[in-house]
């Protein structure tokens, strides 16, 4: 059976279970897309086409469909521990629909068996912008978001783990919604003493203008601008100076 016979075979079966037309392209595109990396068979890298397909038909809806059914959940995490905590839920079935005003990851899972979800995060701030998404689009990498000078990407895990990619027993959803590092706990007990020190002295009479939200837009901002300075550092060096990614 060739690569194209077998994704049409797919293709019919996930068709056959009801998935939009959208759906089953963009599908087979990551699936593709994935194989075109790795060099292997269709068939021996995903099983039969039948049977795959029936694990993947019907496990999330349609993007940008609402699905009442769907579970949801809205967290945050500091600059120095978002992709962990992105792993760790993207393992356990939540998908990023977007981010907040605040910096919120807003998320949904679909009921019964989801798929796991993998994340990456850019800088794309300026002329990285156009880069990036050249570069991560053609591997199946969706835009799910952006904050300051960053880029949040997503994809199924199906797409580079293949059956791998999906879960029959997602977890209850975490009663958190803070998730901070340690270095982000002790930037947040500095800022605090900082906020502190500016009530007291607008209290004292210097009076009170936006110093307070200034303060911690400033606080944020360094962090990001600093952060962001050292992933750009360290893809260069991942690059031996040469340039390209």
């Amino acid at each position: 059976m060739t690569t194209d016979t077998y994704f049409e075979e797919l293709a019919r079966a996930l068709r056959g279970a009801g998935v939009p037309e959208a759906q089953v392209a963009a599908t087979v595109e990551d699936l593709c897309g994935h194989l075109a990396q790795t060099g292997t068979d269709a068939r021996a890298e995903f099983g039969p086409a039948a049977a795959f397909a029936a694990q993947l038909g019907g496990l999330a809806p349609p993007p940008g469909e609402p699905d009442e059914r769907a579970e949801r959940w809205t967290w945050t995490a500091d600059l120095f521990n978002d992709r962990r905590m992105l792993e760790i839920h993207g393992d356990q079935g939540w998908e990023v629909e977007s981010l907040d005003a605040l910096g919120r990851f807003v998320c949904r899972r679909a009921p019964g068996v989801a798929l796991r979800w993998e994340y990456r995060r850019e800088v794309v701030g300026g002329r990285r912008r156009d880069k990036v998404l050249g570069e991560l689009e053609p591997e199946g990498w969706e835009l799910c978001g952006e904050w300051l000078v960053y880029g949040y990407f997503k994809r199924p895990k199906a797409a580079s783990a293949g059956p791998a990619g999906e879960l029959a027993a997602p977890p209850a959803t975490p009663r958190e919604w803070l998730f901070l590092s340690r270095r982000g706990k002790v930037a947040l007990v500095i800022w605090g003493v900082a906020v502190l020190a500016v009530l007291g002295a607008a209290l004292s009479g210097l009076g009170l203008p936006g110093y307070v939200i200034a303060l911690f837009g400033v606080g944020w901002a360094i962090s990001a601008t600093y952060t962001a300075k050292l992933e750009s550092e360290a893809g260069y060096v991942r690059r031996g100076g040469s340039g390209g990614r």
